[in-house]
């Protein structure tokens, strides 16, 4: 992992080790990949269409573990997806750091896209 990483990675690993409210994590992934994630999915079909399937495949997970969708159900999918992430190498963005427009987050890897679909579900569910 490159110095430039590390920054990313550091905040991301104490947040997925620390026993944080699920409420407050998901507040975080809101502001790291949720709210440019999905202003970008509105503005464009077919982004809207694949975070919509990762987040099919989201709730599906949930339900196949026995868990239901809720906040804490959610927290706990989302922390494995950033951990796998920092552990692959691809640290989660800051916020404001995120991709902005429809075309860079048509091309973002599979560890946002699936945040975003979190982020989407925890908004449908009033959960944020």
């Amino acid at each position: 992992m490159t110095n430039e990483n590390l920054a990313f990675a550091a905040p991301i690993a104490a947040a997925v080790a620390a026993a944080r409210p699920a409420g407050a994590y998901l507040d975080e992934m809101m502001a790291r990949v949720g709210v440019d994630g999905l202003a970008a999915a509105f503005a464009e079909p077919a982004l809207l269409a694949r975070i919509d399937q990762h987040a099919a495949a989201v709730r599906e997970a949930l339900l196949d573990a026995g868990r239901i969708i809720d906040a804490e159900g959610l927290t706990a999918y989302a922390r494995s997806i950033a951990a796998g992430a920092v552990r692959i190498g691809r640290p989660l963005p800051e916020p404001g750091f995120a991709p902005m427009t429809a075309p860079e987050w048509l091309v973002a890897g599979f560890p946002l896209l699936r945040l975003v679909a979190v982020c989407m579900i925890a908004e449908s569910e009033g959960l944020l």
